[in-house]
């Protein structure tokens, strides 16, 4: 298996009604997050970004869709996933993206990725997060 690059995504769909869509981890019950995941190569935030929301939710988001919050998090690798790095690699860069969505719909999961989902008051799911990037993305969105 080829290394992943240290570089990801984070993207909030959230809906005007202020919820937001949380996944629970396939490979750690228990840790719910938003639609993350790591940049292929050559891929830019932005298409890394079209493409996990497709991948994770099955739905078919354009690039105007997206809002790109043009910041990024640099955060230390959680220990449990160095290995899918080149040695030595412990920190990660994260671009912050958002989906607004007019109300909450199904989503089709990656079993492989996610073993269930829910949608959450924002403040609700900022605190149900194990990333605390992901828990501030959320927590901004509330106060908005």
């Amino acid at each position: 298996m080829p290394w992943k690059r240290p570089e990801s995504v984070l993207v909030v769909l959230h809906t005007l009604d202020g919820e937001a869509l949380l996944l629970e981890r396939a490979d750690h019950p228990g840790w719910w997050q938003s639609v993350t995941g790591s940049l292929e190569q050559m891929e830019s935030p932005l298409q890394a970004a079209l493409r996990e929301v497709a991948e994770e939710t099955g739905l078919e988001a354009r690039a105007d869709q997206l809002c790109d919050w043009h910041e990024h998090n640099t955060w230390e690798i959680y220990p449990c996933f160095r290995h899918r790095y080149p040695p030595g690699t412990t920190m990660n860069t994260e671009h912050i993206f958002s989906l607004l969505l007019p109300r909450r719909i199904p989503v089709t999961l990656a079993p492989a990725e996610h073993l269930r989902y829910s949608w959450q008051p924002l403040a609700e799911a900022a605190g149900q997060c194990f990333s605390p990037t992901n828990q501030a993305a959320i927590q901004r969105l509330a106060e908005n």
